[in-house]
């Protein structure tokens, strides 16, 4: 059991877990998911880590069919300009390795950016916390546990 699903077991909310057996030579894990599970990309949900200019790190979850916006998550987070964060730093502040990271059950607490798009879903997929893990849930939900706000995040 990963700590996304702990947290999502302890807050009582409706998910359901989905595995598939992953690939270790897909360069695109979001994009393998969708693949494997016979999901439309634009419900499967990337997790993704951006560091601003000044330091600070923050999450953007984005359909894996899309590209995530760099400059609209910096309007949305009141920053100057954003980068994608090292793997390393965004393995090291999540606990989670890459193309495994939730958006639930973080080390680090992270302020949260989920695209405007999910509003449109009635679940999505996002990592379960491991490399072949997907957990559907309701975007309602996933934004109440990670504390997102909602914002037109990405561009095809």
């Amino acid at each position: 059991m990963t700590p996304a699903v702990k947290v999502l077991e302890k807050a009582g909310v409706a998910f359901t877990l989905v595995e598939y057996e992953h690939d270790p030579r897909s360069p695109a894990y979001g994009e393998e998911a969708a693949r494997a599970l016979g999901l439309s990309p634009d419900e499967v949900f990337k997790t993704l880590l951006a560091r601003f200019d000044d330091g600070r790190l923050v999450m953007a979850i984005v359909p894996v069919s899309t590209q995530l916006d760099l400059k609209a998550l910096a309007r949305a987070a009141g920053g100057r300009k954003a980068t994608l964060a090292d793997p390393a730093d965004a393995e090291r502040a999540t606990g989670y390795v890459v193309g495994g990271i939730s958006p639930l059950g973080q080390r680090k607490r992270l302020p949260v950016f989920l695209d405007a798009s999910a509003e449109q879903l009635a679940t999505l997929h996002v990592s379960g916390g491991r490399r072949g893990l997907e957990i559907s849930l309701a975007p309602d939900d996933l934004a109440r546990l990670t504390g997102a706000r909602c914002a037109p995040l990405a561009r095809r």
